[in-house]
Formats: structure tokens, sequence, C-alpha cells
């Protein structure tokens, strides 16, 4: 007989009666989930966290690092909800360029923000804890003048909502209703904070994510504070020092399955098909994260040889070299600004990383140029 994970409460919405699923508070329970029925998978994952974890202290800066990995989580968790916006699209917005689907690049960016804001606070002695007011302002971060400005940024739902189909009447999923949604939160609030636990950090993580895209707290955005709170709890855990992991690459590739896995909690009691899923998507995105890294920082060490190699290098030269990692899309305004020289000087230098084979330019113009770190995003973008 399969596990009941929640009851059926009817609503009504626009005329009709749906029944609205309310989950029950973790953790899942008749049968309780075994502490021991993950053992090999979880420690595998753990593993590939903490060889992932000791990449950053192989390079002579982390920045890069951190640079790279929160704006592929961005791009990919944004995508998984229909963005549009290409890594190329990003960074351009980044330098001040202008793109052509602004709404999607905005959406994209948002979410950098909100995953800053988040990071700052779980950073700070008198910051905010993972806690509903901390997804709540980082809702609001995402949602602010953006598509979904108008879906109640930073605010729990007071209406009903549901996922797939015209209405609730046909939809695949109805989340709680409005009333049940405080109480399903605070629920959660509770087990993310509960001193004893029997249950691993990682498969904790797992259930924190599927409850929370279950209650569907907000009128949009779940999906996206959804998997920010995967980042939240790997920091506030302890499990990763530094957001080098970027699990929605997986999930976007496979997305048909966490979809259906995350059905299958409601539908079949099944959390431990669930919870099997996502240890495999982190020990699979702690090494495509892994690899990664390797790839980049031989880019960098290669590049960096080739600018050395340069008799005509300038000081001004290797040191935009050294920003380029955290800034690939660059034109002289830019490059004098960050450099604090004046714009022959960083003329001057870009030429110089022209010469060496490191920049492109990309316009094709004489004039008002724009310059990228080609081989570099190339890497990123795989």
């Amino acid at each position: 007989m399969p596990r009941i994970t929640g009851t059926y409460a009817t609503t009504a919405v626009g005329g009709e009666n749906v029944r609205a699923f309310v989950p029950h508070a973790l953790p899942p329970g008749d049968p309780v989930l075994s502490p021991t029925a993950y053992v090999e998978q979880n420690a595998r994952a753990e593993v590939a966290l903490t060889r992932l974890s000791g990449m950053a202290g192989l390079v002579a800066s982390s920045n890069w690092l951190i640079y790279a990995a929160i704006r592929k989580e961005a791009l990919l968790t944004s995508q998984l909800e229909g963005t549009q916006a290409t890594l190329t699209d990003v960074l351009d917005e980044e330098a001040g360029m202008t793109v052509t689907n602004a709404q999607d690049v905005e959406e994209v960016t948002n979410y950098l923000l909100a995953f800053n804001y988040a990071r700052e606070q779980l950073r700070s002695a008198t910051g905010l804890p993972v806690s509903l007011r901390l997804l709540t302002e980082s809702h609001r971060v995402l949602m602010t003048g953006v598509r979904g400005a108008t879906k109640q940024p930073g605010a729990v739902r007071t209406t009903q909502n549901w996922i797939g189909g015209s209405r609730p009447g046909n939809a695949s999923f109805v989340p709680p209703p409005a009333q049940e949604v405080g109480p399903a939160l605070s629920a959660l609030e509770h087990f993310i904070h509960q001193p004893e636990h029997t249950l691993p950090p990682l498969v904790r993580v797992a259930l924190v994510h599927a409850q929370f895209e279950t209650i569907h707290p907000f009128l949009d955005g779940n999906g996206r504070i959804g998997r920010l709170l995967i980042a939240m709890l790997l920091e506030e855990w302890k499990l990763m020092p530094e957001p080098l992991l970027y699990v929605s690459g997986y999930l976007k590739r496979h997305q048909r399955v966490y979809y259906d896995r995350l059905s299958a909690i409601r539908n079949d009691g099944d959390w431990e098909g669930w919870v099997s899923f996502f240890l495999e998507a982190v020990e699979a995105a702690a090494d495509e994260a892994q690899s990664s890294i390797v790839a980049l920082a031989a880019c960098i060490a290669e590049d960096r040889k080739r600018v050395l190699a340069l008799g005509t290098s300038t000081l001004a030269t290797l040191r935009l070299f050294e920003l380029l990692p955290t800034m690939p899309r660059i034109n002289i305004d830019r490059a004098a600004q960050v450099l604090e020289v004046s714009a022959p000087t960083a003329a001057k230098a870009i030429n110089g990383l022209q010469v060496a084979g490191v920049l492109e330019e990309t316009t094709g113009r004489a004039r008002n140029q724009s310059f990228l770190y080609a081989r570099y995003v190339r890497l990123l973008m795989d």
C-alpha cells in the first residue's frame, strides 16, 4: 500500500470545485524514510561535493569560479521556466550593451540579484537565516520589475494557484488552498531548523525542496525560489562553502523526470524515488562543475602564458587579463573604468590581448567596438 503524503481539500475557484493537495508535514511517515536507505548514494554525493569544494583552493581567486557557477545556475534555473535568454545575452547586458530580449535577460539578472541577496544574508552575522522571511524577501527581489511584477512580489499568495492546464479544473496539480499555505510553510520552517535529525543533510535538502514546490506559496517564481532554497541550504548546512554547484543544469537535462518524481510524491507517496533522483543530480552536477573548473583553469593558465610571452605586454594588459574571468565581455570605456586608466591606455591593453589571441572583437565596426574572451565563454556555455 503506497504511503499517503497529504490530504485533499475541496475549494471553489472560478465557479468550480477543485481538489487541492495539502501535504503532510516533514519528515515522511507511515512508513518513515529509512536513514540507511541512501547510505552509498548519499556518500557518493557528499564526496563529490567535497571534491568540488576543494577546487576553490586550487586557483588564485575563487571569485571567477563563483562568477561562472552562479551565472550558469541563474541561466539554467530560468530556462527551466521557459526563459529564452542565453549566456551571451547576460554577458552583453552586464557590459551595458543593448539586448533584443531584454525581459528574458532581466529575469536572469533578477535571479542573480536574489541569489546574491540570500547569500549576503546568510553570511552576515546580523542577516536572516533560511526562513520564510528570507524566502519572501528573495522572492521580492526576483519578481520586481519583470513579467511577474503583478504576481505579488514578496508576498505569500492569498488566492488559489495551479500547475498545468488552463484552469484549476483541468490542472495537472493544484497546490494547497491559500488558507493552508501559512501552516504548511510554518511546518516546513520548523523542519529546517529542527535540532535533531536522523536523516543526512542532503536527504533533508531533497525533502525541503520537494515540499516547497508542493506548497507552491507564491503566485509565480516558485520553481526558481525552490531551487534557490537548495543553494541556501547547501551553504547554511555547511555542505558547500562557496556556491560552485549548479544543480539546475542536471534538472533541466532531465526535466521530465524531475517533474515526474515530484508528482510521484503526491500521487504515489514515493519519497524514495525523489530522494534517489536528487542525490543522483547532486553527484552528477558536482562532477560536472569540477570538470568545468578544471577546463576553465587550464584555459586561463594557457592564455596567461601567451600574454606573458608577448614582449609588448604592458602592466595594464596583464591587469586586464586577470579581470577577464569576471567580465569576459569588455569595451574600451569599461576597461578604462575598471583599470582606472585613460581610454588610450585601455585601448592599448585590449589590443595586447587581441594580439595574444585572448580577446576577439565582435561588432565588426571601427568605432564603439566590443570584445569577448571567446574561448573562456565557450567553455562556460558547455
